[in-house]
């Protein structure tokens, strides 16, 4: 890869955008954009607000639409991405193109890198059809380098209950075997107590395996986007320095900033977060662009054996 990509990587961000707000391609475009990736878009759902709120309005693009989209770039010759980004994707024919077309620039680029994000739900619940499930599991993922699911999505992917380390060892490992080099489980309850939560990340290098966790504390809050900032943090970092643990410490320490200031200012409307509207809730990511550009690392991951 030439300097010029290492300074500026192009790559195709496939997910959801909103109007007002930052979820999706909202939250994501602007740190990449920061760290100087020439971001391309396609927007799998345009809405007015994140669907949180009570009336949501907008469209949703259709597996034709996206056929389209992709043969414009295959057409013109401008389908050389060195990264690829996904993230919600709502029906299984959207996917399903999805997954074709980054086959094929995969095969005509194959030092392209690919990202999955496999949103499906989360604490429990599915917010998606079920039916996206497999084509996620045997279609998407296996193009995928590096994949980031939170608990819920790693044991929907791998039908692993994950109670302990050893259960998402198994699940990191069967994800492995399908052929991703890096798997983070994004968050999970596998603190120390109920207000702790545990990020766990796995690679697959010449020399074997290194992990990694990091914990970091629960906020009882509800925030909308910050599975698609951690997404193109751990991207970002992956891609500059090379280094899984450092990669980690940075997309948790600069989330966390965000969520910390966001509730800081929500707190101005009323003390108690829970209570606040969703607007005042919105990740507070114009405010923290120091942070991104150059976080400072407050939790420190550790190696598991």
């Amino acid at each position: 890869m030439s300097t010029d990509c290492e300074e500026s990587p192009r790559i195709l961000s496939i997910q959801s955008t909103v109007v007002s707000g930052y979820v999706g391609n909202k939250v994501a475009v602007f740190p990449l954009q920061l760290h100087g990736f020439e971001t391309s878009i396609i927007n799998s759902v345009q809405l007015s607000n994140h669907t949180a709120y009570k009336y949501v309005k907008g469209q949703v693009l259709g597996a034709s639409e996206i056929e389209e989209l992709c043969d414009g770039l295959k057409l013109n010759h401008i389908n050389n991405f060195n990264f690829i980004l996904t993230g919600y994707m709502g029906s299984k024919s959207f996917i399903e193109k999805v997954a074709e077309a980054i086959g094929e620039m995969k095969k005509e680029y194959p030092d392209t890198e690919y990202l999955c994000d496999p949103v499906m739900g989360d604490n429990g619940k599915m917010y998606v059809p079920e039916e996206l499930l497999p084509v996620y599991r045997d279609i998407l993922l296996p193009l995928a380098n590096i994949t980031v699911p939170n608990q819920f999505e790693a044991e929907l992917l791998t039908g692993i209950k994950i109670n302990d380390i050893n259960d998402t060892i198994k699940a990191i490992d069967m994800m492995h075997n399908w052929g991703i080099k890096t798997v983070v489980m994004s968050s999970s309850t596998l603190g120390k107590g109920t207000n702790t939560l545990v990020c766990v990340g796995s690679r697959c290098t010449e020399n074997g395996m290194e992990r990694y966790k990091i914990e970091f504390p629960y906020i009882n809050a509800t925030f909308v986007g910050t599975g698609d900032l951690f997404s193109a943090l751990m991207l970002i970092w992956l891609h500059k320095d090379k280094n899984l643990k450092l990669a980690l410490e940075k997309a948790v320490s600069t989330l966390q900033f965000v969520i910390k200031k966001t509730v800081a200012y929500a707190k101005k409307y009323n003390s108690a977060v829970d209570k606040v509207s969703f607007a005042h809730m919105e990740l507070k990511l114009i405010q923290s662009k120091s942070m991104l550009e150059n976080p400072e690392i407050f939790y420190h991951a550790e190696s598991i054996d």
